[in-house]
């Protein structure tokens, strides 16, 4: 038993966990130790797993004690069965993992995708159990999905499959057992229709899940949490590299969807120079600094990011080598590869999308001294106000914008400093610190909440 493991729980553990050599062979998929990052791209899922073997083998812990952590506490398939508008009979396949919940209740979005499958949904549950905890909130990890492309789908067929999940999972899920929340293809309407169906089965029930509506138990400031947790963020990171205030640096952004231009807007608040940003359409850059709340009215209105009239139109495959002071991926996983690290002309990269750096991207960043503040922290401020609705419901009581705001700042702050603490005294790259942060938090409750 290693003096880190010692110390984490306070007490000694021979009896529970026989000393053993390290091995982690829970997470490779060949039964072998790997040698250091991985150097070829792989899924968010492969890269998940890349990184938490770093952090276990810095921890030193035990092959009992991974199997322990690693393992879902849960896994339920189901099959959907439903008549659609044109009288056909389809059945679709619905997956909800429980990864751990020794923090608390299970907690984890629900996707609705046509690839999503039980691996995917296994993977992004483990993710949530180290999110919730390195930003210390007392939830555990869960995530669920159903194998269905939406878009094809009406509005009714899309309201009566939510319907049939939630009587096919009400058995699991609750406000005081595990509790889902918007993911991929699923909004505030579904949310909406899911805590209806299940008060219908359980009794009135706000808390069964967050993202709701406002109007609807939801939270005021859930909309921008995410976006706004990562500008706390990054405003965190720039402070502890003595690099000035958010007002003193250039930001480009790939992604303009909810989580990049709320970021975008509320960095420009503060006084940043988003110089450059891009979606779908393509990518626009004002070297003097882009309008956000002209350019997101120019898009409310239905008009494309690339038509702004005060960007000049940029290809999209250029943004990530656009030189600036911190880079901000808020669009899709692998994004940053070893085919492109290199090319990076910035100082930080704050990582406000799932898994925009692949392994062997993130091995080639620290070798140039580039700073990646990790997306299991910088994207923490959507579960974090997911909490709060909770806590709201709880209450039955809602609190105003600026004291879920508050609450925020005050979590990313913490969670920041928890993370730079043992980057310090490990050191470690900040990635690597806040998955030890998090296996830590839920070894010690593991450990002390008993095994009987």
């Amino acid at each position: 038993m290693t003096m880190v493991l010692r110390s984490l729980i306070g007490r000694s553990l021979t009896s529970v966990f026989a000393p053993a050599a390290c091995s982690l062979s829970v997470l490779s998929a060949n039964g072998t130790m790997p040698s250091g990052l991985q150097q070829l791209r792989a899924s968010h899922a492969e890269a998940t797993n890349t990184f938490l073997r770093e952090a276990l083998t810095k921890l030193e812990y035990p092959e009992r004690l991974q199997r322990l952590l690693l393992t879902p506490q849960r896994e339920m398939t189901v099959e959907l069965v439903m008549q659609m508008d044109n009288g056909e009979i389809e059945v679709f396949n619905a997956y909800r993992v429980q990864h751990n919940n020794c923090r608390g209740p299970y907690k984890g979005g629900l996707r609705y995708h046509p690839a999503v499958d039980i691996d995917d949904v296994r993977s992004l549950a483990s993710l949530m159990t180290w999110k919730t905890a390195v930003m210390d909130i007392p939830f555990g990890g869960a995530k669920g999905g159903i194998t269905v492309d939406p878009k094809k789908l009406s509005e009714r067929e899309l309201e009566k499959l939510t319907r049939k999940l939630v009587v096919a999972i009400k058995e699991i899920i609750g406000t005081y057992e595990d509790i889902p929340a918007p993911d991929m293809n699923t909004d505030g309407r579904v949310m909406a229709w899911f805590f209806d169906e299940y008060s219908k089965l359980k009794g009135f029930s706000p808390g069964v899940v967050t993202g709701k509506p406002v109007y609807l138990h939801g939270s005021l400031g859930r909309e921008a949490a995410t976006g706004r947790g990562t500008a706390f963020a990054i405003r965190e990171v720039l402070k502890a590299l003595h690099m000035g205030k958010v007002a003193d640096h250039t930001y480009v952004i790939q992604g303009f969807g909810n989580v990049g231009a709320w970021a975008a807007e509320i960095l420009t608040e503060m006084g940043g120079k988003v110089i450059a940003v891009s979606d779908i359409s393509g990518a626009i850059l004002n070297e003097k600094g882009l309008d956000i709340k002209g350019l997101r009215a120019h898009m409310a209105s239905g008009k494309k990011l690339v038509d702004y009239s005060e960007g000049t139109p940029t290809p999209s495959a250029d943004i990530l080598n656009l030189k600036c002071d911190v880079l901000i991926p808020a669009a899709i996983g692998g994004v940053i590869t070893e085919l492109n690290a290199n090319k990076l002309q910035c100082k930080v990269v704050a990582e406000a999308a799932n898994g925009p750096t692949t392994p062997a991207g993130d091995m080639i960043l620290r070798e140039r001294g580039i700073t990646v503040l990790p997306d299991i922290y910088t994207n923490g401020g959507g579960v974090t106000v997911s909490f709060f609705e909770w806590v709201q419901n709880l209450q039955n009581f809602k609190w105003e914008e600026e004291d879920v705001n508050r609450k925020l700042d005050r979590k990313m702050t913490d969670a920041f400093k928890g993370i730079w603490d043992v980057h310090q005294e490990m050191q470690v790259p900040l990635r690597t610190a806040a998955f030890i942060v998090a296996l830590q938090r839920v070894t010690r409750a593991e450990v002390h909440r008993g095994f009987d």
